[in-house]
């Protein structure tokens, strides 16, 4: 990603002026204004059951930005993770998962309100159940970031701070027609699905959230998964 670029919102509206503070508080990486530097995968986003959406361009200079790069080698799976336990609601089906949240918070949480922008996985709802599933100690570290691969879901480019929405220009904006979007993001949906359902039926090797928890694996740990974005 380089110092200048363009980015898409996809909404149901136009949007010419995001709003610093606005957004939900459960998002991913919490409020922020979310994108994609994928035009297609913002008019996924854009396209709901009953009506059109919007891709919205916007261009922004990320130089002197400070950027939270979760998908390079300097930050691992875990990280992302802990990250979304602190934002999103997960379901706490089994003991340990009440012990995996407030772990990954205490080992694996970074500061985001040190960055202005932050680029990572976008948890889709059907791969939300891979995160979750992992919690509740029924899938490796392994599988978990097998699945993020497969999932393709790319990166996402979150707006965090005041300084970030100050630099961002409106540049216009294309339809996303739910007739063409819509069988697109139900398709990705399914593989989803039936990756889901095929990889949580293999009983494999590996860590599980348990094991990490009781050998107290550290960050550096070279079992742990990095760069979880290829």
């Amino acid at each position: 990603m380089g110092n200048s670029v363009t980015i898409y919102h996809g909404s149901e509206r136009i949007i010419e002026r995001p709003v610093y503070g606005g957004g939900r508080s459960h998002n991913d990486y919490g409020r922020g204004f979310y994108c994609t530097e994928s035009e297609s995968l913002a008019k996924e986003w854009a396209c709901s059951t009953l009506r059109d959406g919007y891709a919205n361009r916007y261009r922004i200079d990320m130089t002197d930005m400070r950027v939270l790069q979760l998908n390079s080698e300097e930050y691992s799976i875990l990280n992302w993770i802990a990250i979304l336990v602190s934002n999103r609601v997960f379901r706490v089906g089994t003991p340990i998962a009440g012990r995996a949240i407030r772990y990954l918070r205490d080992n694996y949480m970074l500061n985001v309100h040190e960055y202005d922008i932050i680029v990572g996985y976008r948890a889709d709802d059907s791969y939300f159940d891979f995160a979750e599933t992992f919690l509740n100690n029924a899938l490796t570290v392994e599988q978990l970031s097998e699945a993020m691969r497969l999932g393709k879901l790319g990166e996402q480019v979150v707006l965090k701070s005041r300084w970030a929405f100050d630099h961002l220009e409106f540049e216009g904006y294309s339809t996303a027609s739910r007739e063409l979007w819509l069988p697109v993001k139900k398709a990705r949906d399914e593989r989803a699905r039936t990756d889901y359902e095929t990889i949580i039926s293999d009983e494999v090797d590996g860590l599980y959230m348990a094991d990490i928890i009781r050998q107290q694996v550290s960050n550096d740990d070279d079992r742990i998964p990095r760069a979880v974005s290829k």
